[in-house]
Formats: C-alpha cells, structure tokens, sequence
C-alpha cells in the first residue's frame, strides 16, 4: 500500500515534488493544499504582464488545478489553509478559507513548501496608504494592473531596488508613470558588488528613473499620497510599490516546534528532511547551504525550489539524493541591460573572512568586426593561492547569462581559474570571439595566481596616488580628454618603451589603460625591465562606473531650444548630421579614436553622429567634448546602438539662445620647462622664458634633470658625506650658475666671462639673479630625485626654494600646461 503525502505550498517547490512523487508512485495517496486560487503559476512574469510585455494574464498559470489533478491523479485543495501541525498525531489542521471551515488530515509523509512572504515593516502611516501594493501572487498582480490601467497614475515611488522593485520599476516605466526608486543599501541588486551595480546605477537614470540610494522611508502621508525619507526629502506619488524584501513563512513550523536556523528558514538536512523525521521543507521558506562557502543561506530563486521539489521526491521513495547546496545562480533584465550572477561576490567573502582575489574584464560579448559587439562587464572572484572559483558576476546588453551559465557549470564541476582557459567554447562571429570572455576570465586570474601579474583595485587606487603613489596611464591622449583619474601620467603604451628613462625605480609603478589590456602590457614591460609594476584592474572603465570623469575644464551644460514663447527646454529634437561615422563593434579606443580623426578633419559647427556599441560611451564621449571644447548635443539608444551627436565647437544652433551656450573650454594655464643641459646660455634662456611667462599670469614650472641639476648647486654648498664615484662626479661638475660653460666659444672658460661683462654693461640681470627673481614670480623649480641619485647630487648642495620631484611631478604639471620646452 502507498504512503499518504501531504504538501503544504503549490508554485514552484510543491508542484514539482507533486508531480515527482506521481511519477515514482502510482499509488500513494498524495493531497496538496493551497491558500491560494493557484497551485503553479510564473511568479517571476508578473511584472511583465503588468508592463504589457505579457498580454494574456492565462499565460501567467503554468498548470492549473484542473489539469493538474487529472494528469497526475492529485487531490488539490485551493482555498485552503495549513493552520497547525500536530507532530504526535502526524496531522495537520486545514482551514477551507471559502467556508471557514477546520478539519484535520493526517500523514505519513508531510512537505513543506509554504514560501516567503514580502517584508511590510511597521512605518508610520502604512496602515492608511492607499494604492500601496507588494507584489508576491497573481491577486497582487491583478491589483496593482488595475490601479495602473484604470487610475492611470503619472508617478510611482518603488522602495526597494532587488529583482522585483527593478523589472516592477522599468514595467511602470513602459506604462507611461514616472518612477522614483527608493533603496536603504548604496546601489540596487544585493547579489552583485558595488562597482557592477554602478554600471545599471547609470544606465537605470539615463532611462529618467530617478534612483534615490542610502536612503530609507521614514513615513507614508497624506493617506499615501507623500513618502518622507529619513534624509528629509519628501515625494509626492500617485502608487507605491513596496519591494524591500522577502522572509521565510516559517510560522507553521516554528509551532510546531521544527528546529529553525539562524538565518530564518526551516532548518533542513541534506536530503531536506527537517528535524522531524516524517517532514521535509523546500522552497523558499528553507535555509540550505551556500554551495561554495558551505555557509548557511536563504536563496529564494526558482531553481532550487524545483530541484528541491524533485529531490525531496526521491528521497521519499529511498532514492537518497542529496542537496549539495545553492549556488544562487540569478539573471535579470534592467531596461536594455542583463544583469546575472552566481556563487559568491566580494561582500559576501569578506563578511566570512575568506581569502581571495577579484578580476574585472570588459571584452565583447561577440567578435568585434561583426555588428552589434556591445562589451560585457565581468568581475569574478577566485582563490589566489589554487585558483578555485567563487563567483562571478556580469553586467552588459548581450551574452552575460551565457558567461554566468558557463562559469556556474564550470564551479559545479569543481574546475579552477585554470581550467577555464581550455574551455573548448562555441564560436561564431555572431556569438563569440575566438577567445571567449571565460577564457579571459581564465587567463587574467590564471596570471595573478601564478604570479605574472598583480593588480590594484578601483577603490585603492585613489587613496594610493594621494599618499604619492605614481600612476601611469598608458592609453592615448585623446583617450584621457574622456576622463583621467586624478594625479596620473599619461605616457601612451607606444612611448613607453622609450620612456623609462623618466620613471623613477625606487617605487612601485601603478599603470592602468581603459579596460585593463594595455595596462597588463605595461605592467609586463616594466616588470621585465627592473620595475616593480601593479595594473588597475578593470583599468579606467571599471574605476568609472563609480566616480565621476574628473577633468580640468568646467563642465559644459547641453544646449538648449528656445520655442515660440522664448521658453527654453533641453535639446532633443531630431538633429541633421553632417558627418556619419560607424563605429559599432570597436572595442576601446576605437570608437574615440575614430571620433577623434573626423573631427580633426570636420570644419566650425558640423554635426557628427556616431554609432558604437559601447555603453560606456554616452559617458565617455560627454567628458571628450567637455575636455576637447566640443559639444554634445544628444546621445540616443537606437536599434541596438548607441548613437551621439557631436557639434565641434560651442557655436549655437540655429534658434538658441548664445548666451544659453557654454562657455568654450577653459584655456590651461601653465608652463612646463625641462632644463637638460647645464650651459650657461641655456640656462639664461630658461629663466627668461620662465620668467616672462609667469609675468603674463602663467604657472610655470621648471623640472631640472642630470646636467641642469648644475644650474641649481650652490657655490658654497656645505660639506655633505658622499662616495667615491660621487665626490668625483662632484668636481667635475660646475659649482653653480657662476661655473657654468657656454655651450659655444667656451675658450677654457674665458667665454662665461666675457659673457658676464656684457650682461653687465648692457644692464642685463645675471643669472643667479634671474633665479631669484624667477622664485620670487612663483616659478616652481623642480630637482629630478632620480637624477641627483644617479650623479651623486645631494637636496644641501642645492639652492633655497628648490622642490625634490620625480617624473610624476613633471608630467602631472603638463597637464595644465600649453606650454612645454626641452632645453
């Protein structure tokens, strides 16, 4: 004879365990109970038909009871509710909600499957809100497609921004309503780190979302018509979805005396078996095991809910299956980007105190030559030591959940960072490159295991450049007008070669790219030549989907329209490009790179539209213009790409307002002198150019390196302790501006002197003079430490009012400059 199974929760968890259990067994007795008028239905497709993209609510319903009942022989029981559980008796009390009726069913075998529950926290004046909805079940549905369908409200505020507060928040905005999103934590989605969620931060308000982050809701007004934040900022709304979260129903087996664990759930085994033997718990109402960490966790998602259900059945009928845990894998849809994840993210190690290591990635998720190549924004986190994999997390507009998938299956099968470089993955212009983002994922973490490659994080890097830190930024110059982190050098990876001569080897060298390739390059160059080199992980993209682009140049405003009424508005009328560039599918920098040419070629006031498949784009090519006294006029996302329209100059269009405009690019104001040579009419040259230029108002500064140290040694420079090479370096080097040759007519020295004889007869200022009014104009004069070191030229052998600098120093001030010489 069969066994009697009860199940307590249809959807996901309980309809699987149904079915599983028919399957193994025709004659056991098996009744479910619903509180609900649905045994199965697709939760995760409400918003979707509340935004339109579903149209018919019967889609919603994956089986229903009648179907149900007669395909599997089940006997459901809608409309009714669990209210006790009698563990002695092995009954449960059943309430048929319809007619309130109590009646007891006993068990052989009792399951689970109750679900979770939003989270409503008591906040002044919820009680009283009207049109306040959570939304868990298709009545919650029903109620909130009639308010926005019949009441038509412009506004919404959605408090919450996990899985369903953004696809509620983006379904609201098909519909027409202005949405504000309300979220307590620093960014939106919890399941993935900081930075990645930065990247939908930007894309979510360039929608005309407003996102409120770090704040909270302290009170509902007016009858709900007002939410009062706890910063104090008040919104009027016309709906309120209320999106915070989830917790376990755990009520029935907290009465009934089941062990619960410490994070909620109903503590289960690993065959999901509680701490009766005669129950078992699944679903969203359990706690299980974080499948990497072993660590205990709540994952309500609707894969571990059917596999849960299917297990459960086995280990009924003696199968003993066991649930090795959750590994959380999860994908979402936010406006025009994909957002996915699975194992463990950073804040989730850290908390646990693991040890690890992240990487960050931006290839495209195909080959870049075939249309429509958007990047896709990976990080992943690994152990350091024997490259296991703990998670991996994406962000971009095509091919994340393909990468997510890969990466999952990869850390079931117990592989390592290693191994996904030999993954033999599919590819096709269309779909992927020849090296897939996974194996990239592979061969970046496979270096720093190995120890090829270290790298610094986006948070660290500022923090370091501010306590001296060099930092070398290896892309192009054109490149850096989109947008630079403050203090770095920008030496192109073509130059760099050439270049170390002017980077100092007494301490690190942090460099760093847009994406992290380039970086990797120089990182490599230098290390093979002696230095001791660090990339930025991620590079710049990943640095600036959190901070701002920093630049010199005052922001620029859009432009503007004037209407009949002398109204202005911000532009965004259709707009006549002179010239077209395409430059879908280029990864970084070929998008501002082809910009930057056309323009260079365009004349005063034409338009040039642009088409690229980089989302960082929009952003980019605003600081571009910004810093390169161009205007953007419009950014677009059309047909799968991204389009800008960039006039040059800041010549107003036809019908607006001049003075609307902003102003031209702020012109920089310094001067750079590199003094190499240690001649005398040199150096007087020097000071002269100097000094005129800080009398027109320029900051001028003067890096003196090897034999231009000799310019600033004084003529009684005081004993200082030295070697021998030094000591002969020493006399052989001229004491100062009054020993200093003449790079022409020298004659043993008699040229310096008849020099100086002129200079007086003609009234001209000597040298030594020209440098103490040259300080007294406020010229910085600058010593190279690496050159003193290498000639034996100590900081007392120098005169008052010099600074000590490196290469950095030099090359942080060109930055301001229009003016650089080498004499």
């Amino acid at each position: 004879m069969g066994k009697k199974i009860l199940i307590v929760g249809g959807v996901a968890g309980g309809a699987s365990a149904a079915a599983r259990l028919r399957r193994l067994d025709e004659n056991s007795e098996i009744i479910m109970f619903e509180r609900g008028e649905y045994i199965s239905f697709a939760n995760c497709g409400l918003p979707y038909y509340i935004g339109g993209v579903i149209q018919e609510r019967s889609a919603l319903v994956v089986q229903t009871v009648e179907a149900t009942q007669k395909k599997f022989n089940i006997d459901i029981r809608n409309f009714s509710e669990v209210v006790k559980i009698d563990r002695e008796k092995k009954s449960v009390q059943v309430k048929n909600l319809n007619t309130g009726e109590l009646y007891d069913e006993s068990y052989d075998i009792l399951i689970l499957s109750p679900g979770a529950s939003p989270v409503k926290p008591p906040i002044p004046g919820i009680e009283k809100a009207e049109n306040l909805f959570t939304l868990r079940n298709i009545p919650d549905t029903d109620a909130i497609k009639s308010c926005v369908d019949e009441q038509k409200p412009k506004s919404a505020v959605v408090i919450g921004a996990g899985f369903i507060g953004l696809e509620m928040a983006e379904n609201l905005h098909a519909k027409g309503v202005h949405v504000t999103i309300v979220e307590m934590l620093d960014q939106v989605m919890a399941p993935i780190d900081f930075e990645m969620a930065s990247i939908l931060h930007g894309h979510i308000r360039d929608k005309g979302v407003e996102l409120i982050l770090s704040d909270g809701v302290k009170s509902f007004e007016d009858n709900g018509k007002k939410v009062v934040l706890n910063s104090g900022k008040e919104i009027n709304t016309d709906m309120i979805i209320l999106s915070i979260g989830i917790r376990p129903e755990n009520q029935l087996a907290v009465a009934a005396g089941l062990e619960i664990g410490e994070r909620g759930g109903i503590k289960v085994d690993e065959y999901l078996k509680t701490s009766d033997e005669s129950i078992y718990a699944i679903g969203d109402a359990i706690e299980v095991k974080d499948y990497v960490s072993g660590f205990p966790t709540l994952v309500p998602l609707a894969w571990p809910a059917n596999r849960q259900g299917r297990s459960v059945a086995d280990n009924i009928y003696g199968k003993n299956v066991k649930y090795k845990g959750t590994l959380g894998t999860s994908v979402a849809k936010v406006f025009d980007m994909t957002v996915a994840s699975t194992g463990n993210n950073e804040k989730t190690l850290k908390r646990i105190g693991a040890e690890y290591r992240v990487v960050h990635i931006h290839p495209g998720a195909h080959a870049g030559y075939y249309p429509g190549a958007f990047p896709v924004s990976l990080k992943m986190t690994f152990d350091p030591k024997t490259g296991k994999i703990y998670g991996v997390q994406g962000v971009g507009y095509a091919g994340v959940e393909k990468r997510i998938d890969v990466v999952a299956t990869a850390i079931k099968g117990g592989l390592t960072v290693f191994d996904l470089q030999e993954l033999e993955l599919a590819y096709a212009p269309p779909y992927s490159s020849a090296k897939d983002p996974v194996n990239m994922l592979g061969y970046v973490a496979s270096n720093i295991v190995e120890g090829s490659s270290n790298s610094v994080q986006w948070h660290e890097i500022d923090a370091l450049v501010s306590n001296g830190a060099l930092l070398i930024d290896v892309s192009e110059p054109h490149e850096r007008d989109m947008g630079i982190i403050k203090g770095s050098v920008g030496i192109p990876l073509g130059q760099l070669r050439n270049r170390l001569s002017e980077i100092p080897k007494d301490k690190p060298v942090y460099v760093m790219c847009r994406v992290g390739l380039r970086g990797y390059l120089a990182e490599r160059i230098l290390k093979q030549n002696g230095y001791e080199a660090i990339n930025l992980d991620g590079g710049y993209r990943t640095y600036s989907a959190v901070y701002p682009a920093v630049s010199d140049v005052p922001e620029s405003k859009c432009p503007i329209e004037v209407d009949d009424t002398g109204t202005t508005h911000p532009y965004c009328g259709d707009i006549e490009s002179h010239i077209k560039i395409n430059a879908c599918g280029l990864q970084c920098p070929g998008p501002i790179t082809k910009l930057y040419s056309a323009m260079n070629e365009a004349q005063d006031g034409q338009i040039l539209e642009i088409s690229v498949t980089d989302p960082g784009f929009a952003k980019d090519v605003k600081a571009w213009a910004n810093t390169t006294g161009n205007t953007v006029l419009k950014t677009d996302f059309v047909d799968n790409t991204f389009k800008a329209y960039v006039m040059k100059g800041r010549q107003p269009l036809a019908g607006q307002q001049e003075a609307a405009l902003a102003p031209a690019a702020a012109v920089r104001d310094g001067a750079t002198i590199v003094v190499f040579s240690g001649e005398m009419d040199k150096a007087l040259a020097s000071f002269i150019i100097a000094s005129g230029a800080a009398a027109m108002g320029k900051k001028v500064t003067m890096f003196f390196t090897f034999w231009g140290l000799n310019v600033l040694r004084k003529q009684d420079a005081p004993a200082v302790e030295k070697d021998a090479l030094e000591k002969m370096f020493g006399m052989m080097m001229p004491k100062g501006p009054g020993s200093l040759p003449l790079s022409s007519m020298n004659m043993a020295g008699m040229g310096p002197k008849m020099i100086d004889y002129v200079m007086k007869k003609k009234n001209v200022d000597s040298l030594e003079t020209m440098i103490k009014n040259a300080l007294e104009l406020g010229v910085k004069l600058v010593a190279c430490a690496m050159s003193m070191d290498i000639m034996g030229i100590k900081q007392e052998e120098l005169i008052d009012g010099v600074e000590i600098g490196g290469v950095a120093t030099y090359l942080g001030k060109t930055d301001d400059s229009n003016l650089n010489l080498f004499i």
